[in-house]
């Protein structure tokens, strides 16, 4: 199409709708912002660097992006609205120019365990249509091929009303679904261990039950105790059968308890729909401890773990049914789709192979369709979400990426960074939170935050280019071409963890010498089998303490002094000072003010708008009654010590009146790992994902072990805090542990005494060990693509 030019000679003037191209941002006060004042340019890649703990998701994710789906929510209906999470208005004075965000975080899918990649994505959706049209024998509608769908069959009368009379007909009801019966589509089945869910020596009035939460004195407890169908006196082991079976397997039946009305239910089905009802990875520690020793599950014998039902599995296209299709690599699955040659169905056909390709294309080809969500990594959950948005003809849309590079080798991080490009060349805008510097390198404009982290944190050091960062002197533009070199010598093993037959997942009965009493790092491109290889042949084994990539999960209640273990000696030590006891001084128990329940502020709901939040006016924030701040110890109250910092408090509890040494330990090792500015009553909710990463490190290092496994432990730090957390690897070794890291980062590469490679390649391109020695040696053969980048990294 032209455009014909001007003829009057007037020079053209820029359209009043064009002149909105930045994003503009004045006196954010967010978290620890400190009245931020940015203009971002819109239909760029902005990326956003600073130490962890700097600000950097405050003004991304809780100011852009939080006001941009706030703005959404508000041109819905008040009806709607009102199912809808209310979302506060950010602590800003001015935002405009926003578009709509798309969020692309770190968190992890959902971890129902009937969710797989396929049902996460579209991908299972266009399967079961394709089968529903092609399968021979044909078996029904789409529903006949999903797991999550049980074969329903009713009939009976119903009643139907025409004028003013009504009329009983008979009807029947059938809808067909392809869930295997016998595992209802979760693909594996139980077996339990009485022995770990009751002492058949005891009585139930002697705490025979063992199950996590059902003690006598409880709910549990009083419904088995009343029920009227089990002798509360009588050991288990003196049962009849049909005692044991109430026990047991009894189903739900109404009885009443002390005078209310309430479902009896034996232990076995109870369990299942209490702790079985989650994933495994979403379960809390204590019941994930007990559901490993008490149950064993196997692969259901009836659909041989494929979740689907017989007539699903029968029905194929070209010998291939949709369990199969489900079961192969998505790069060979793709391939296969692409050789059908249907015409009826050549529009779903080019959907699905497109998605497909989408898995490829982002660096996920290894994974298979019938692969639990709850089972991926962080990184790998962040790329599935992408998958959705890199075939959409969406522009003029902000992305929201929270560290798109995590989990990737250095051999797939130029793969993300074309993507990211990508989404902007469309005409999107693209703000990145990011510590790679490969990443960093792409960007259109920076924003460095800092100088530091916490209150030492929250403004911005530096908005412009790359180049201008590099010459800024700020922390980012200083570490920004770091490299930590090779070792001059290494440390010799002390002996070997035998690994033999390793067979998880893609590794092709991989055997292993790990060498103990040295850093070993674990290598190799994502999916190449690193998590199968220690996670499932080394976790697990006596001694060894498994720090791996779960997030911290947390309420507005739960801090860093509680999650680490620091208050409890604290709180004791407290009640020893001043004759009290310990459960004065918690915030969640009887210290608490009685105004706001020991929130500290008190919440004021509106109903479809967002709910206000203000501070407690009895206790005016501190959390806890008036009278318990009469009690102090060292001179301090429980509300000021919460107060400080890691390291104000380590000086505290390590020396004087106030000394404790239990408490001191804890604080030494959260200082440990450079969470030293941290306050102990700061909400984990107002934690950075790097901050809660090495949080959980330093609770779980307090664990007896003679082997720490490392799960990425460079996940959401920062260029200068990496040479904190090798120091730290350093100090765990030399006082004599083993410490295994499975990581991407170079610096922990460089900085190993031994190295273990993986791959060639991911999934069945991968699964064996191509490399194990030194990093000099890695280095000098450049055997494999770790040696490759790893060279390069050194300048070797």
């Amino acid at each position: 199409m032209s455009t014909a030019p001007r003829t009057d000679g007037r020079p053209s003037e820029q359209h009043v709708a064009d002149s909105h191209d930045m994003i503009r941002v004045h006196g954010v006060r967010e978290n620890n912002l400190k009245d931020v004042s940015i203009e971002i340019p819109k239909r760029r890649l902005t990326v956003f660097t600073g130490v962890s703990g700097s600000g950097k998701s405050s003004l991304v994710f809780d100011t852009v992006a939080a006001e941009s789906q706030r703005l959404i929510n508000e041109t819905y209906s008040a009806f709607l609205q009102g199912f809808m999470p209310t979302l506060p208005r950010p602590d800003v004075d001015v935002l405009d120019g926003l578009t709509t965000a798309i969020i692309i975080d770190q968190q992890p899918m959902g971890s129902d365990p009937r969710s797989t990649v396929g049902t996460a994505t579209d991908a299972n959706a266009m399967l079961r249509i394709l089968f529903s049209r092609l399968g021979e024998p044909h078996i029904g509608p789409p529903n006949a091929y999903s797991f999550n769908v049980a074969t329903v069959r009713a009939s009976g009368a119903i009643t139907v009303e025409r004028g003013d009379r009504s009329k009983a007909e008979k009807a029947t009801f059938s809808r067909l679904g392809g869930m295997c019966p016998r595992c209802e589509g979760r693909g594996q089945v139980t077996d339990f261990d009485l022995t770990q869910l009751y002492d058949d020596s005891k009585s139930l009035a002697e705490g025979a039950l063992t199950i996590p939460g059902y003690t006598m004195d409880g709910w549990y407890g009083r419904i088995f105790m009343g029920s009227g169908f089990l002798d509360p006196d009588k050991p288990i082991r003196d049962y009849s059968d049909k005692e044991l079976d109430a026990l047991l397997h009894k189903e739900a039946t109404r009885v009443k308890v002390d005078g209310v009305n309430v479902t009896y239910e034996g232990l076995i089905p109870r369990i299942r729909k209490s702790f079985l009802s989650k994933d495994r990875e979403a379960m809390q520690p204590h019941i994930r401890a007990f559901v490993d020793r008490a149950i064993t599950f196997t692969d259901c014998p009836e659909c041989g773990g494929t979740r689907l039902s017989e007539a699903a599995r029968s029905s194929k296209i070209k010998g291939v049914s949709i369990a199969d299709a489900c079961a192969m690599q998505i790069s060979d699955l793709a391939g296969w789709v692409r050789g059908l040659d249907e015409p009826s169905v050549a529009p779903l056909l080019a959907s699905l192979g497109g998605t497909l390709d989408s898995f490829v294309e982002i660096g996920l080809g290894y994974l298979s369709l019938n692969r639990p969500s709850g089972t991926l990594s962080g990184g790998e959950a962040q790329r599935i979400k992408m998958i959705r948005h890199l075939g959409s003809s969406l522009t003029d849309v902000t992305y929201v990426f929270d560290e798109p590079t995590i989990g990737l080798h250095p051999h797939d991080i130029q793969r993300m960074n074309d993507l990211l490009l990508r989404l902007r060349d469309k005409g999107n805008t693209v703000l990145v939170v990011e510590h790679k510097p490969e990443t960093i390198a792409i960007a259109d404009h920076v924003v460095d935050l800092g100088p530091g982290a916490g209150t030492d944190g929250g403004t911005v050091c530096f908005e412009g280019t790359v180049e201008g960062l590099r010459a800024s002197g700020t922390v980012t533009g200083r570490h920004l071409d770091d490299r930590v070199a090779l070792k001059e010598s290494v440390r010799s093993p002390s002996g070997a963890l035998e690994v033999r037959g390793a067979c998880a997942h893609n590794l092709r009965d991989v055997d292993v010498d790990i060498p103990l009493g040295v850093l070993v790092a674990v290598t190799g491109v994502a999916g190449s089998g690193k998590s199968s290889l220690i996670h499932g042949s080394v976790a697990g084994r006596e001694g060894v303490v498994e720090i791996d990539q779960t997030p911290i999960r947390g309420s507005r209640r739960s801090n860093p002094a509680t999650y680490s273990g620091l208050l409890d000696p604290v709180r004791k030590a407290f009640a020893k000072a001043n004759g009290v006891k310990p459960s004065l001084f918690s915030a969640n128990s009887e210290g608490a003010c009685p105004e706001c329940k020991g929130a500290g502020v008190t919440y004021t709901d509106l109903g479809v708008m967002a709910g206000v939040a203000v501070t407690c006016e009895e206790c005016e924030g501190k959390r806890f009654q008036a009278a318990v701040l009469d009690y102090r110890l060292g001179g301090r109250d429980i509300s000021e010590v919460l107060a400080m910092s890691v390291a104000e408090a380590e000086a505290f509890f390590g020396a004087g009146e106030a000394r404790t040494p239990a408490a001191h330990r804890i604080l030494r090792r959260m200082d440990d790992v450079g969470l030293g500015y941290l306050h102990l009553g700061q909400p984990l909710t107002t934690l950075s994902g790097g901050e809660r990463q090495r949080l959980k490190l330093a609770a779980r290092m307090g664990e007896k072990g003679g082997v720490y496994i490392l799960d990425e432990p460079t996940t959401g730090l920062h260029l200068a805090d990496v040479e904190q957390l090798l120091a730290l690897l350093d100090r765990l070794v030399d006082s004599g542990t083993s410490v295994i890291v499975i990581e991407h980062h170079q610096a922990v590469m460089a900085h190993a005494d031994r190295i273990i490679d993986l791959g060639p390649g991911a999934g069945h391109d991968g699964g064996r060990v191509v490399f194990e020695g030194t990093p000099a040696e890695l280095v000098a053969a450049r055997s494999t693509l770790t040696g490759e980048h790893l060279a390069d990294y050194v300048k070797a």
